[in-house]
């Protein structure tokens, strides 16, 4: 998930994408980093610009037709539920960062795998937290049918995988954890 746009929820406690019960928001550094860079960019630049313009638009006078009154209140709240929700995800974040794994033959947080489908079909994805997943650069959430199935999987195991056309093996045929810090 690496849109910036406000989540649509009004309360921010449903913003959160589920993680498994008790356990940590997996991050890569440079996914925490990422991150931090926008909770930054909201609560010194962003906020700021946005409660001067509410501020001069409510000296304006009635404040039920004024535009830029009611989009800076509108905007604010989007900008505020989004601080909090960054919050809590740095707040619950363990950074792992892949380059120091030390077992690089097994697939863990932060590999990237290369497997082959039923078909012939090669496919490499890179296990990051929930946060970073972005199945257009290959990269996907340790919690995913796909991590979830390949992680702790060598090189030459065949690993079934819960899609919703039913259950689907796939064979692990390279695994590298070069350049996963990033």
């Amino acid at each position: 998930m690496t849109s910036n746009a406000a989540p649509e929820d009004s309360d921010g406690e449903d913003d959160l994408a589920p993680l498994p019960a008790g356990s940590p928001n997996y991050m890569t550094p440079a996914g925490f980093r990422r991150l931090d860079d926008e909770l930054k960019q909201l609560s010194r630049v962003e906020r700021p610009k946005i409660v001067e313009v509410v501020s001069w638009a409510a000296g304006n006078g009635d404040r039920s037709e004024n535009g830029d009154y009611i989009y800076g209140k509108r905007r604010l709240r989007e900008i505020d539920r989004r601080i909090r929700f960054l919050r809590k995800r740095l707040e619950a974040s363990k950074v792992v960062d892949p380059a120091q794994q030390t077992v690089r033959d097994r697939v863990f947080f932060g590999a990237t795998v290369t497997y082959v489908d039923a078909a012939g079909a090669e496919t490499t994805v890179r296990i990051v937290g929930i946060d970073e997943a972005d199945l257009e650069r290959g990269q996907v959430s340790w919690v995913s049918p796909i991590a979830r199935a390949l992680l702790r999987a060598q090189v030459g195991d065949s690993v079934q995988v819960r899609t919703p056309a039913g259950p689907e093996t796939i064979e692990v045929v390279a695994i590298s954890y070069d350049g996963a810090g990033n």
